[in-house]
C-alpha cells in the first residue's frame, strides 16, 4: 500500500518561483515526492536514473539542446545533482542567458564543495528537506510512534518499521558513504557510527569516543563532519554569552532522526517515565525546533549549561527552551530555566511538557507540547538568532 501524501511545509515552488534553489536533505526524508507534488509541471532530469546520468556525463549541453527543443522552460529540476556536479556550469549558463530557474536537489552539498566545483556563486538559494513535521502529519500525527520509530515519510507509514530503519542504515553506509569513498574504512565508520548515536544529545568528548570506536580522536572530529554533511547530524554549539555563571563550551550533536538514533543505538521499546522516553522526546522537539531554524533561515540552535551543572536544552530566537518529558513539572524541574532567566540571555522562557494544560509561574511558560508546537509554528516568537 502506497503510503498517504502528506503536503510539506516548505513551500519550495515559491522560493524557486523568485530564485534557482539547491535543496539539500538526507536519504528518504522526501525530496523525490516534494518535486512530484510541487514540480509536476516542470522538466526533470533525475540522475538516478542511469540512462539520463550516463547521457548527461558524456554531453552536459543535452539539457540545453533538450529545452530547446521545447521551446524553454521556466523551471528545470534535476534530482541527485552531487552525482553529475560538471553539470553545473551548463546550470549557470542556462540562468545567466536564459533566465531559467533551477531546483537542484541532493543528499548534501558535501561531494559538490569537495571536489571544489561551481556552487552557482550566489545565483542560488539553498534549503533543507526534514523528515515529517507534526503539523505536516496533523491528525496522522502519533507522538509514541514518532519517539519509538521517527519520523522519516516511509518508515513513519511503514508496517514494518523497525526492519526499515534495519535497511535505512545499511543504505546510508553503503551508498551515502561507501559509494562516494567518503571513508576508506567502513568497518571502523560503523563503529563509530553506533558510538556517535549513544552520545546522541550528549556533550562530546573526543577522546573517550576515539576509545570506544578504536580509532584515533582526529578521525572522530574529521568522522563528525561527514555526519553534519551529509546532514545526518546537528552540531549544537553552546551559548556562553552569560555573566553570572560561566558556562561551558563543549558542543552537542543531535542525529538527524529520534528513529535513525534508536536504531543505532540498538534499542527497542519505549516507556514513558523512562530517561531513554525523556531523551527521545527531547530529540523529537529538537527536530522541531532545528527545521523551525532552517525554515527562517537562522543559525542552529544552541544549548547553555554552567560549570555549576544548570542546563538548559535549547535556545533559539528570542527564546530558551527546556524538554521534560513529565505529566507534572516541579520547581526542582525548573532550576536551569530559572537560572538562566536570571542572566536575562532571552525574551521567553518555555519548558515543553506533557502537561495537559498550559500555565505560567514566575515568568515561566509551562506548555503542553502540542501547544508548544503550534505556538512555534504559527510565529509566536521573535525570529532573531538568541
Amino acid at each position: 500500500m502506497r503510503p498517504p501524501i502528506v503536503p510539506r511545509r516548505l513551500d519550495l515552488r515559491a522560493i524557486v518561483e523568485r530564485k534557482s534553489c539547491f535543496l539539500f536533505g538526507p536519504r528518504q526524508t522526501g525530496k523525490s515526492t516534494l518535486v512530484r507534488q510541487q514540480f509536476g509541471d516542470c522538466p526533470v532530469w533525475n540522475l538516478l536514473d542511469q540512462k539520463q546520468f550516463l547521457r548527461l556525463s558524456r554531453n552536459p549541453a543535452l539539457v540545453r539542446e533538450a529545452l530547446a527543443e521545447r521551446g524553454g522552460a521556466a523551471i528545470v529540476v534535476i534530482d541527485e545533482i552531487q552525482r553529475l556536479p560538471a553539470l553545473l556550469n551548463e546550470v549557470q549558463l542556462l540562468i545567466e542567458e536564459h533566465g531559467i530557474r533551477f531546483l537542484l536537489t541532493g543528499s548534501s552539498a558535501r561531494r559538490l564543495r569537495r571536489r571544489g566545483v561551481n556552487l552557482l556563486g550566489g545565483r542560488a538559494r539553498s534549503r533543507v528537506l526534514h523528515p515529517f513535521l507534526r503539523i505536516e502529519l496533523g491528525d496522522r500525527f502519533d507522538l509514541d510512534r514518532a519517539l519509538e520509530h521517527g519520523l522519516l515519510p516511509p518508515i513513519f507509514f511503514s508496517e514494518s518499521p523497525a526492519e526499515d530503519l534495519a535497511a535505512y542504515a545499511g543504505d546510508y553506509l553503503r551508498e551515502e558513504v561507501a559509494a562516494e569513498a567518503i571513508v576508506r574504512n567502513i568497518g571502523a565508520f560503523s563503529r563509530f557510527l553506533q558510538v556517535a548515536a549513544l552520545a546522541h544529545g550528549e556533550m562530546i568528548n573526543f577522546a573517550n569516543l576515539a576509545n570506544d570506536a578504536q580509532v584515533p580522536a582526529s578521525t572522530v572530529r574529521e568522522y563528525y563532519e561527514i555526519l553534519k554533511d551529509t546532514l545526518i547530524a546537528h552540531e549544537v554549539p553552546a551559548f556562553t554569552d552569560t555573566w553570572k555563571r560561566k558556562a561551558i563550551s563543549t558542543s552537542k550533536y543531535y542525529l538527524f532522526d529520534v528513529g535513525v538514533a534508536r536504531h543505532l543505538q540498538g534499542r527497542r521499546g519505549l516507556a514513558p517515565g523512562t530517561a531513554e522516553y525523556g531523551m527521545a522526546f527531547e530529540s523529537f522537539v529538537f527536530q522541531e525546533i532545528k527545521a523551525w531554524c532552517d525554515h527562517h533561515r537562522l543559525d542552529t540552535p544552541r544549548y547553555w549549561r554552567s560549570k555549576s551543572q544548570f542546563e538548559v536544552d535549547f535556545l533559539f530566537g528570542d527564546v530558551a527552551v527546556e524538554v521534560k518529558a513529565k505529566t507534572h513539572v516541579g520547581a526542582r524541574d525548573m532550576r536551569g530555566i530559572r537560572a538562566l532567566q536570571e542572566e536575562g540571555a532571552c525574551a521567553h522562557y518555555v519548558i515543553v511538557s506533557l502537561e495537559t494544560a498550559p500555565r505560567r509561574v514566575d515568568g515561566v511558560s509551562i506548555l503542553p507540547w502540542r501547544d508548544f508546537l503550534d505556538r512555534l509554528w504559527a510565529g509566536a516568537w521573535s525570529a532573531r538568532v538568541a
